[in-house]
């Protein structure tokens, strides 16, 4: 198994120490590769987008070409993570909370609506204990400047929701391979949400 972790900002290094953690876990012989160029595409059998800034990430991405056959893939059926920044370049729609409509360069391939900077700016971060469906037990979520998961439209299906501010908003989204969470699973050395999403990337 050959999964790559989009390299261009955020926890990127984090991700690959977390898939080696989880391929020996799951007794996967699997290999983690930063991917930076469209030659880096080609073999994965999944591919993680991390956290960071979304639209920097984005502007990246399209700006070395790597934006486009990472949509073509993942439409034809390669499995994807996106935590945090990732969720918002996986989602088909994003808006701020502070200024609303936003166009920028995103994969927009799963079926959900995400609002960027839900949780306030980097001094508001926090962590909470959350029931995420699939895993056995509560899952530590760390949010740092995170968006939410406001709604979605089968085949995408929110699993894991938070109560934060009097209002319940998701925080974690599957549509067949693909996997978006808020929060930084890479930041807990529990590797039960990676290993969750290499199940749906081994079908």
């Amino acid at each position: 198994m050959r999964i790559g972790v989009l390299g261009y900002q955020g926890g990127v290094y984090e991700h690959v120490y977390m898939l080696r953690r989880t391929f020996d876990r799951l007794g996967v012989h699997g290999e983690a590769v930063v991917v930076k160029k469209p030659e880096d595409l080609k073999g994965l059998d999944g591919v993680i987008i991390p956290g960071g800034e979304s639209t920097t990430i984005g502007i990246l991405a399209k700006r070395l070409g790597v934006l486009e056959p990472l949509r073509e893939q993942v439409l034809n059926g390669l499995p994807a993570m996106g935590t945090c920044a990732g969720a918002i370049i996986l989602a088909g729609k994003v808006r701020d909370k502070v200024v609303g409509e936003k166009s920028q360069p995103l994969l927009g391939v799963m079926r959900v609506e995400v609002v960027r900077n839900f949780f306030g700016r980097q001094r508001e971060s926090f962590e909470a204990d959350l029931e995420i469906e699939g895993l056995d037990g509560r899952f530590r979520g760390v949010f740092i400047r995170s968006p939410a998961i406001t709604a979605a439209e089968s085949p995408a299906r929110i699993i894991s929701w938070l109560d934060y501010n009097g209002q319940r908003v998701g925080v974690a989204a599957v549509q067949g391979p693909l996997l978006a969470t808020s929060f930084h699973p890479e930041l807990t050395g529990d590797t039960r949400l990676h290993e969750l999403w290499l199940r749906l990337v081994k079908r």
